[in-house]
Protein backbone atom coordinates (compact mmCIF):
# COMPACT_ATOMS: atom_id res chain seq x y z
CA UNK A 1 0.00 0.00 0.00
CA UNK A 2 3.05 2.38 0.82
CA UNK A 3 4.52 1.58 -2.87
CA UNK A 4 1.58 2.26 -4.45
CA UNK A 5 0.49 6.05 -2.26
CA UNK A 6 4.61 6.70 -2.89
CA UNK A 7 4.21 5.89 -6.46
CA UNK A 8 0.96 8.78 -6.96
CA UNK A 9 2.93 10.81 -4.77
CA UNK A 10 5.93 10.84 -6.90
CA UNK A 11 3.75 10.74 -10.37
CA UNK A 12 1.85 14.04 -9.01
CA UNK A 13 5.37 15.28 -8.18
CA UNK A 14 6.75 14.83 -12.31
CA UNK A 15 7.57 17.88 -14.05
CA UNK A 16 4.79 18.10 -16.95
CA UNK A 17 6.85 18.17 -20.95
CA UNK A 18 7.72 21.41 -22.55
CA UNK A 19 5.01 22.85 -24.54
CA UNK A 20 6.75 23.49 -28.16
CA UNK A 21 5.09 26.34 -30.25
CA UNK A 22 5.70 26.48 -33.74
CA UNK A 23 5.32 30.05 -35.20
CA UNK A 24 3.41 31.03 -38.21
CA UNK A 25 5.14 30.88 -41.53
CA UNK A 26 8.45 29.17 -39.94
CA UNK A 27 7.94 26.25 -42.09
CA UNK A 28 8.24 27.25 -45.86
CA UNK A 29 4.99 26.96 -48.30
CA UNK A 30 4.85 25.24 -51.15
CA UNK A 31 2.78 25.08 -54.09
CA UNK A 32 0.86 22.07 -54.17
CA UNK A 33 2.29 19.57 -57.44
CA UNK A 34 0.38 19.28 -60.26
CA UNK A 35 0.73 15.58 -59.95
CA UNK A 36 -1.42 15.36 -57.44
CA UNK A 37 -3.86 19.02 -57.60
CA UNK A 38 -5.72 20.77 -60.15
CA UNK A 39 -5.69 24.81 -60.49
CA UNK A 40 -3.64 26.73 -57.79
CA UNK A 41 -3.09 25.17 -54.56
CA UNK A 42 -0.52 26.40 -52.02
CA UNK A 43 0.23 24.51 -48.98
CA UNK A 44 1.54 25.67 -45.24
CA UNK A 45 2.63 23.20 -43.19
CA UNK A 46 2.05 24.07 -39.82
CA UNK A 47 4.82 22.16 -38.44
CA UNK A 48 8.09 20.65 -39.90
CA UNK A 49 8.04 16.54 -41.35
CA UNK A 50 8.01 14.30 -38.61
CA UNK A 51 7.98 16.78 -35.67
CA UNK A 52 4.64 15.37 -34.49
CA UNK A 53 5.17 11.87 -35.27
CA UNK A 54 2.01 10.41 -35.87
CA UNK A 55 0.12 13.09 -37.74
CA UNK A 56 0.95 16.35 -40.03
CA UNK A 57 -0.76 19.41 -40.23
CA UNK A 58 -0.99 21.73 -42.86
CA UNK A 59 -3.17 25.15 -43.97
CA UNK A 60 -3.98 24.37 -47.24
CA UNK A 61 -5.26 27.24 -49.88
CA UNK A 62 -7.18 26.32 -53.17
CA UNK A 63 -8.09 29.35 -55.65
CA UNK A 64 -11.21 29.09 -57.28
CA UNK A 65 -11.60 25.96 -59.32
CA UNK A 66 -8.70 24.07 -58.04
CA UNK A 67 -8.97 20.91 -56.39
CA UNK A 68 -7.25 17.80 -55.38
CA UNK A 69 -6.74 14.45 -57.13
CA UNK A 70 -8.56 11.52 -55.93
CA UNK A 71 -6.44 10.22 -53.10
CA UNK A 72 -7.01 7.83 -49.59
CA UNK A 73 -5.28 8.50 -46.03
CA UNK A 74 -4.50 4.95 -44.34
CA UNK A 75 -5.06 6.85 -40.95
CA UNK A 76 -7.68 9.10 -41.80
CA UNK A 77 -7.90 12.71 -42.23
CA UNK A 78 -9.57 15.80 -40.70
CA UNK A 79 -10.58 18.80 -42.81
CA UNK A 80 -11.64 21.98 -40.77
CA UNK A 81 -12.75 24.51 -43.25
CA UNK A 82 -11.44 28.24 -41.96
CA UNK A 83 -12.21 29.94 -45.03
CA UNK A 84 -14.44 30.03 -48.31
CA UNK A 85 -17.00 27.22 -49.90
CA UNK A 86 -15.66 24.15 -51.38
CA UNK A 87 -16.87 21.04 -52.44
CA UNK A 88 -15.65 17.04 -51.56
CA UNK A 89 -16.69 14.09 -52.38
CA UNK A 90 -16.14 10.37 -51.42
CA UNK A 91 -16.68 7.89 -53.77
CA UNK A 92 -19.81 6.88 -55.03
CA UNK A 93 -21.31 9.57 -52.75
CA UNK A 94 -22.18 13.04 -53.91
CA UNK A 95 -20.23 16.17 -54.30
CA UNK A 96 -20.74 18.16 -50.78
CA UNK A 97 -20.67 21.62 -50.10
CA UNK A 98 -18.67 23.08 -47.39
CA UNK A 99 -18.39 26.39 -46.00
CA UNK A 100 -15.90 28.25 -43.30
CA UNK A 101 -16.75 26.26 -39.60
CA UNK A 102 -17.59 23.39 -41.19
CA UNK A 103 -15.31 19.69 -40.61
CA UNK A 104 -14.88 16.88 -42.31
CA UNK A 105 -13.62 12.91 -41.12
CA UNK A 106 -12.41 11.09 -43.72
CA UNK A 107 -12.19 7.46 -42.57
CA UNK A 108 -9.10 5.35 -43.47
CA UNK A 109 -9.11 4.05 -47.05
CA UNK A 110 -12.18 6.45 -48.58
CA UNK A 111 -11.28 7.49 -51.59
CA UNK A 112 -12.27 10.93 -51.70
CA UNK A 113 -11.31 14.66 -53.12
CA UNK A 114 -12.02 18.32 -52.11
CA UNK A 115 -11.26 21.49 -53.26
CA UNK A 116 -12.69 25.10 -54.35
CA UNK A 117 -15.60 25.43 -55.99
CA UNK A 118 -15.34 26.91 -59.82
CA UNK A 119 -16.04 30.44 -58.67
CA UNK A 120 -14.94 30.79 -54.74
CA UNK A 121 -11.41 29.75 -53.17
CA UNK A 122 -11.01 27.70 -49.86
CA UNK A 123 -8.92 27.00 -47.38
CA UNK A 124 -8.69 24.26 -44.27
CA UNK A 125 -6.09 22.52 -42.19
CA UNK A 126 -6.17 19.29 -43.20
CA UNK A 127 -5.20 17.18 -40.16
CA UNK A 128 -3.74 13.75 -41.52
CA UNK A 129 -2.72 10.48 -39.68
CA UNK A 130 -0.15 8.34 -40.48
CA UNK A 131 0.32 4.51 -40.45
CA UNK A 132 3.73 2.93 -41.25
CA UNK A 133 5.10 5.84 -42.64
CA UNK A 134 2.48 6.79 -44.95
CA UNK A 135 -0.24 9.64 -44.74
CA UNK A 136 -1.65 9.57 -48.25
CA UNK A 137 -1.57 7.68 -51.23
CA UNK A 138 -2.27 9.78 -54.30
CA UNK A 139 -4.81 8.45 -57.14
CA UNK A 140 -5.67 9.67 -60.70
CA UNK A 141 -7.21 13.28 -61.14
CA UNK A 142 -10.93 14.69 -60.85
CA UNK A 143 -12.03 14.52 -64.11
CA UNK A 144 -14.09 17.71 -65.54
CA UNK A 145 -16.87 16.03 -65.31
CA UNK A 146 -16.64 14.84 -61.53
CA UNK A 147 -15.96 18.35 -60.76
CA UNK A 148 -19.29 19.45 -60.18
CA UNK A 149 -22.56 18.84 -57.75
Amino acid sequence: MLAAVCGASQAQDAKPATQTIFRAGATPSSNGPAANFDGKVRVDPLFPAGAQGSFSAATVNFEPGARSAWHTHPAGQYLIVTKGTGWTQAEGGPVEEVHAGDAVWCPPGVKHWHGATPTTAMSHIALTATRDGKNVEWLEKVSAGQYRP
